[in-house]
C-alpha cells in the first residue's frame, strides 16, 4: 500500500456550487407549488438530491495534517492540502498528523556484549511521511514506533560492550555517535513498513545498572591502570632500544651483554617507575 493523491477540488468553490444548486432547488419547489407539474416537482427532488450528494464532499483539513479517504473499505487517496476542501461524497476520512514527533523510551536493563547489565535509553524524533502505510500496513502506527523503538534500543545496546580498552573495538561509551548512527539505521528499516521517517536519534541515558556500577567502576579503574602501565612499557622499551642504538652508533662506550642487561635494567626502573627516582653515582666499576 501506497499512499496516492486524492480527487480535490477547492472547498470555496464548491459550496457555491452547492449554494446555487440549492437556490436552484427552492426556485424549482415554488416552480412547482405554482405550476402544480409532477415533472418540476421531480427534477426538484433530483437537484436536491445531487446538492445533499456535494454537501458531503466538503471537508477541512487543518495544517501539518491529512486525510485518508476510503470508500465501502477501498483506499481512494489521501488530501494533504490545507483548509477548505472537497473531495469524494460519502466517503470516510481518517485524520492522520503529520507533525514531527518525540518518543521518549522507557529506560531498559540489557545486558551489554560482555553480558553486564547496562541501563539505557533513547530519544527518537519521527514523521508520518505515508498516510496509506500508517493507516493500512499497522495496526496503530504510534504504538508500532514505541514497541519498535524499543526492541531496536535493545538489540543495539547488547551488540556493543559499554567500555572498552581493546584498540579498534567500539564500545556504547567511547562511540556514542557510531552506535547512534546503528540505531538510526535499524530504526528506519523497521519503521519505513509504518511510513514513518525518523529524523534524528540521541542516546538520554546510558550507565551501568545500579547493582554493579560500584564494581565496574573498580574493574574500570583497573583497566585504565592495566592499559596505562602498558602504554608506559611500550614506550619505556622502545626508548631503551633507541639510547642503546645511538651508544653504539656514535660509538661513545662499548657494552658487553651483561652491562648492557644491566643498562636496560635501570633505564626501565627510571622510566615505568611511579615514583621519582634517585640518581646514584658509581665511582668504581660494575666488577
Amino acid at each position: 500500500m501506497r499512499e496516492r493523491k486524492a480527487l480535490t477540488a477547492p472547498g470555496v468553490l464548491m459550496v457555491a456550487v452547492v449554494l446555487l444548486l440549492q437556490v436552484t432547488a427552492i426556485a424549482l419547489f415554488l416552480a412547482t407549488a405554482y405550476f402544480s407539474s409532477a415533472i418540476l416537482g421531480l427534477l426538484t427532488v433530483a437537484v436536491e438530491l445531487v446538492t445533499i450528494v456535494m454537501a458531503t464532499g466538503l471537508l477541512i483539513v487543518a495544517p501539518n495534517h491529512a486525510r485518508v479517504v476510503t470508500f465501502l473499505g477501498r483506499y481512494l487517496g489521501t488530501v494533504r492540502a490545507n483548509g477548505l476542501q472537497w473531495t469524494y461524497p460519502f466517503t470516510s476520512r481518517q485524520d492522520i498528523s503529520l507533525r514531527v514527533r518525540n518518543f521518549d523510551s522507557n529506560t531498559l536493563k540489557v545486558n551489554d556484549a560482555m553480558g553486564n547489565p547496562v541501563e539505557v535509553a533513547a530519544v527518537i524524533v519521527w514523521q508520518v511521511v505515508d498516510t496509506a502505510k500508517a493507516s493500512f500496513d499497522v495496526e496503530n502506527y504510534a504504538n508500532f514506533v514505541q514497541i519498535q523503538t524499543e526492541t531496536a534500543v535493545r538489540h543495539m545496546a547488547s551488540k556493543y560492550p559499554y567500555d572498552t580498552y581493546q584498540t579498534g573495538q567500539m564500545s556504547l561509551q567511547a562511540n556514542a555517535d557510531e552506535v547512534t548512527a546503528t540505531l538510526h539505521a535499524e530504526l528506519q528499516l523497521q519503521l519505513e513498513q509504518a511510513g514513518v521517517r525518523v529524523l534524528r536519534t540521541q542516546l538520554r541515558r546510558l550507565a551501568y545498572a545500579p547493582e554493579i556500577a560500584s564494581e565496574m567502576l573498580r574493574r574500570q579503574q583497573a583497566e585504565a591502570v592495566v592499559a596505562a602501565r602498558q602504554r608506559i612499557v611500550e614506550g619505556a622499551v622502545g626508548m631503551v632500544d633507541h639510547a642503546l642504538e645511538l651508544l653504539s652508533a656514535r660509538q661513545i662506550v662499548e657494552l658487553d651483554e651483561e652491562r648492557k642487561a644491566t643498562m636496560v635494567s635501570n633505564l626501565l626502573v627510571v622510566l615505568c617507575s611511579e615514583t621519582r627516582t634517585q640518581p646514584v653515582v658509581n665511582a668504581g666499576t660494575l666488577y
